[in-house]
């Protein structure tokens, strides 16, 4: 763990230990008002739960950034609690609860290569490929008509069971790419 020298140091996406949990910093705004010290106000979501918290960091706040691990693990299953994932490294199986994965978690399949953030020994969450190709397993056909208003979009079903919005060119049985951190369709592939 390291100790931040200043709070102009904490950056959206940093990992910070609060309250001794690793919390991930989604917003962060240095705020300097008449009268008053300067504060980082920030919007922090729990690794483990996933509620998110807003709290203001003032001059003089021990901020540390948390010790984490990372290793590659390969999707295996889910049930209807925890999606399980078995670590390259040591063949172990782990689970992480669904609400922790939330919408990412209906873009992963059977084999997909994760990378698995270890907070103290243990497993917290993982982090998806920002790309990842899927095929269509339903796509309602294209209207004649229905591009006159330029890009236009229709709702297609993927081989995990999750809609996206995606051209109305793309039909069953089509592989594509999709952004996990947007959740949108990139390319056919």
């Amino acid at each position: 763990m390291s100790v931040l020298p200043s709070l102009n140091s904490i950056r959206v996406g940093m990992i910070l230990l609060y309250n001794g949990e690793p919390y991930q910093v989604q917003i962060a705004n240095f705020v300097r008002m008449q009268q008053r010290k300067p504060v980082m106000q920030t919007k922090m979501k729990h690794l483990v739960t996933g509620k998110v918290l807003e709290y203001s960091f003032k001059p003089g706040e021990r901020v540390e950034e948390a010790d984490l691990e990372k290793r590659k693990a390969n999707y295996l299953y889910s049930d209807q609690t925890n999606a399980y994932f078995m670590d390259q490294s040591n063949y172990e199986q782990f689970g992480i609860e669904l609400p922790v994965l939330g919408d990412s978690g209906d873009f992963i399949k059977e084999g997909t290569e994760v990378v698995a953030v270890i907070f103290n020994g243990n497993p917290i969450s993982v982090e998806l490929p920002k790309k990842i190709d899927l095929k269509v397993t339903s796509a309602p056909p294209a209207v004649k008509g229905d591009s006159a208003q330029g890009r236009v979009m229709k709702v297609v079903t993927l081989e995990t069971g999750a809609t996206i919005q995606a051209p109305l060119f793309i039909n069953e049985g089509d592989i594509i790419r999709i952004n996990t951190e947007t959740m949108e369709y990139v390319e056919r592939v």
